[in-house]
């Protein structure tokens, strides 16, 4: 609202033209969202349903949590929305896909809200239909047309050159990334600070790709890609929230007073998904999320690994490594390991700060 405010006000005052710039919007959407959060946040969160604790890690301070305000990601969320709305100028198309990230949110509030858990069935195919409506907003919005239709232009690792994808091929696969890293982000969310912290890092440095290697032409020639426009504009909306869930962490952190839940969980890791799908690599996530998808989504690989055995009559004996290790892996470094809450997530920050910079220099020059 900001950007297309400054171009019919600064005819009348010539400063106004600074709201034009994404630089400044960007910081500026930063620092506000973070404040503001910070600030409404203990006026607010005693509203929220209160958690129920975790009886199975009973014996790994599972039960800390019960009590605790949880489902905090919405009010985090919700703050933040305003603040992409004023700072951020996104078409139509990117509007209604960031609409349906909040109707991701919902559903998971709704999940913390609820006196028995939602199923995996149910949560699944809500989670599926939010990722096929995203999916199809990115290539409605986004896609080129062609002699042969319309198609999404795309850069995939490992291989030089520029791709069309027609919509049977990428909505399909843009929505199964999408709710596998939303999922395996909420999988993530069981050590206080965790999913926020490794998120959060992981935003800024999408944002950085998005405004300073995709969206700036000179970089984006230099490293053969395509330049995307809107870049520059996602990287605010990836940045406010960055920052809202900044003001989140703040009393997140050990030992924490609040707990973000499936609201904040599943809105985070679809908003990575989504942000990244904005670089034109579809698979863009897998280099920028490494610790959060490992953590969280080799429980959904280990699940259907073991069910595809059990189908086919292949025994996985309780000896092998594939049943001795935890998912999700923070629950394996706390039981097998012996790490504490703080060594956690000090380890997996550090493993997240090391890994991620090395898989993207390799996906961006191995071309």
């Amino acid at each position: 609202m900001l950007y297309y405010l400054s171009q019919l006000l600064t005819p009348f005052w010539g400063p106004f033209r600074m709201l034009q710039s994404h630089a400044l919007l960007l910081a500026g959407g930063t620092f506000f969202a973070a404040i503001l959060t910070w600030l409404l946040l203990p006026r607010l969160w005693g509203r929220l349903p209160q958690d129920h604790g975790k009886a199975i890690l009973k014996d790994m301070d599972g039960m800390k949590s019960k009590g605790k305000p949880t489902g905090t990601g919405l009010v985090v969320s919700l703050v933040a929305l305003p603040v992409i709305v004023l700072f951020a100028p996104l078409a139509f198309w990117d509007l209604m896909a960031v609409f349906a990230l909040y109707l991701a949110m919902l559903f998971g509030y709704l999940d913390d809200r609820a006196a028995v858990p939602w199923g995996e069935l149910k949560k699944g195919l809500l989670d599926l239909v939010v990722s096929v409506a995203i999916a199809f907003f990115i290539f409605r919005g986004h896609a080129e047309h062609t002699a042969d239709g319309f198609k999404m232009i795309a850069w995939l690792p490992f291989v030089k050159g520029i791709w069309l994808i027609p919509g049977w091929t990428y909505v399909p696969l843009a929505a199964g990334i999408l709710w596998f890293t939303m999922n395996a982000t909420n999988c993530s969310d069981g050590v206080d600070g965790l999913a926020g912290t490794l998120t959060t890092i992981t935003l800024a440095m999408l944002a950085f790709t998005l405004y300073v290697v995709v969206g700036y032409r000179p970089v984006a020639h230099y490293f053969l890609i395509p330049v995307y426009a809107e870049a520059a504009r996602w990287a605010i909306v990836v940045m406010v929230v960055a920052g809202a869930f900044a003001g989140y962490l703040w009393y997140n952190a050990e030992p924490s007073k609040i707990l973000m839940g499936d609201a904040g969980s599943r809105f985070l890791g679809i908003l990575v998904a989504t942000a990244s799908m904005m670089t034109g690599n579809p698979f863009f996530v897998l280099f920028l999320s490494p610790v959060v998808l490992v953590n969280g989504g080799g429980g959904l690989g280990k699940l259907v690994l073991l069910r595809v055995a059990k189908r086919i009559g292949f025994q996985i004996g309780d000896d092998s490594v594939i049943r001795k290790v935890r998912f999700p892996l923070h629950d394996h470094c706390k039981k097998n390991l012996g790490w504490s809450n703080a060594q956690v997530l000090m380890r997996f920050v550090i493993l997240q700060l090391a890994v991620m910079p090395i898989l993207l220099l390799i996906l961006f020059k191995v071309r």
